[in-house]
């Protein structure tokens, strides 16, 4: 993608000549003859660079430069003029400008001074990135076939600039394949933006996605740029794209199609290079059935479909991922490294795994933590998972010496199955169990339930 450039003069020789010479070196080039046009076209084109005069009508370079920087900070900006002073020069570079040059100028200054800025802007960027980013230990760790097979996908689909469409249950790592996608495509030096659409409030979620102008709203003190702005140049993730509401759902589908979005509050179209990556735990098929998803918008994402199959059908993966995060932890705590037996393992890989890789992480990391030896046996594997499906008699609810402690058992193992299903929530438990939320609190109560945050 090439760089923008956007010069900023009265003089229309100037504009003219400059646009010539930037273009030749491979810029793509706009121009404006004063600064009120040049704060509208930053609005729209969102350059890399900009070079300002300071002596303009209406306007003047400073006056623009102190705006620009406030609205557009990581914009690099290059002032130019024939009436400078080291006062003025001074003044310029507090407000945040690059550097300063004086006229009559010199197109192989220019040059140079233009390629100095990108590249420090280019170095800043990626120190922001790496802070923002995904660590050493976001790699896909697998064994299995259908893992393997997933890999294959990743690596063909993210030299491209097509969507990606990524399905499967909560907790199987759908945001990890999203990250691996940016990883390994032509858009890994541009930001990586990632958006929680469920966790976002629906009268909240536009002016999060497209930012807002002042006054937009009551609190809307000042301009705000959106999730979409700040993706620029680079991918944005959009995970739970199934609840988003139908009206929100047709302003994604516009920004989709034509790459360009309306802040909340504003009338000027704003256009972004983004490429998109969308993540679902629902069926969106049956959703569009029903009428709360978009047939449009589906296939517009579906370009290119991923899917991440849950833990209980890759079972393989249970003893190279128990690895993975013992070293993991070992590393981020300092502790000493623990190890696992076989019939630990085995019994992990007879569990179901509702939460998929997610529950199996945090499961290690409390073992790591509360298992008092070197090495985690039997004796230090939770009764949820020595009560689940596949355990052989003699351990688990077979264990019980009578029918009464049995059942208890068992209603105990089925409620905290039934609370991690449905994220903790009482209500949703309670209902789905069929029962008072009162009545659950008690049997939560009584049972010891631990309540996971």
């Amino acid at each position: 993608m090439k760089k923008k450039i956007l010069i900023v003069d009265d003089e229309e020789s100037i504009r003219k000549s400059l646009s010539g010479a930037l273009a030749d070196e491979g810029y793509a080039v706009f121009t404006a003859a004063d600064g009120a046009d040049a704060l509208e076209l930053v609005e729209t084109e969102r350059p890399h660079l900009i070079l300002l005069d300071i002596w303009m009508p209406q306007i003047d370079g400073i006056e623009a430069l102190r705006k620009l920087k406030e609205d557009f900070p990581e914009v690099a900006v290059v002032m130019i003029s024939g009436h400078g002073s080291i006062e003025t020069a001074v003044k310029a570079t507090k407000l945040g400008a690059y550097d300063f040059i004086e006229k009559p100028l010199s197109l192989e200054k220019v040059v140079i001074t233009i390629d100095h800025a990108l590249r420090e802007r280019h170095l800043e960027k990626e120190v922001s990135l790496y802070r923002q980013k995904f660590d050493q230990t976001s790699t896909i760790v697998a064994e299995s076939i259908a893992m393997k097979k997933l890999e294959d996908e990743i690596k063909r689909a993210a030299p491209t600039d097509s969507y990606v469409l990524i399905s499967g249950e909560n907790g199987t790592g759908k945001e990890l394949v999203a990250r691996q996608l940016y990883s390994m495509s032509m858009r890994k030096d541009g930001p990586f933006v990632e958006v929680n659409c469920a966790a976002i409030p629906e009268e909240l979620i536009e002016s999060e996605l497209f930012g807002y102008e002042k006054g937009a709203f009551t609190g809307a003190t000042g301009k705000k740029s959106g999730k979409f702005d700040v993706a620029d140049g680079g991918t944005i993730f959009l995970d739970e794209i199934g609840d988003m509401s139908l009206k929100t759902q047709a302003k994604i589908l516009r920004i989709l199609q034509e790459q360009r979005f309306v802040r909340v509050g504003g009338n000027k179209t704003i256009r972004v290079d983004v490429r998109v990556f969308a993540a679902t735990n629902r069926d969106l098929l049956k959703m569009i059935k029903e009428g709360t998803f978009r047939e449009d918008l589906y296939f517009r994402l579906n370009v290119i479909p991923l899917f991440v199959p849950p833990l209980r059908e890759r079972l393989e993966d249970i003893p190279v991922l128990i690895d993975h995060f013992i070293d993991e932890f070992a590393r981020q705590d300092m502790r000493q490294k623990k190890t696992i037996d076989e019939k630990a393992i085995s019994l992990l890989k007879a569990y179901r795994w509702p939460g998929n890789v997610r529950e199996l992480k945090n499961l290690v990391e409390r073992l790591i933590i509360m298992s008092p030896g070197d090495v985690i046996g039997l004796d230090d594997i939770p009764a949820y998972i020595k009560s689940g499906v596949g355990i052989e008699p003699g351990q688990g609810l077979f264990s019980n010496d009578n029918i009464k402690d049995a059942r208890e058992n068992f209603e105990r193992v089925f409620i905290e199955k039934k609370l991690r299903e449905n994220g903790n929530n009482i209500s949703k438990t309670a209902k789905a169990l069929g029962m008072e939320r009162s009545h659950l609190h008690k049997k939560i109560k009584a049972y010891e339930i631990e309540m996971k945050k």
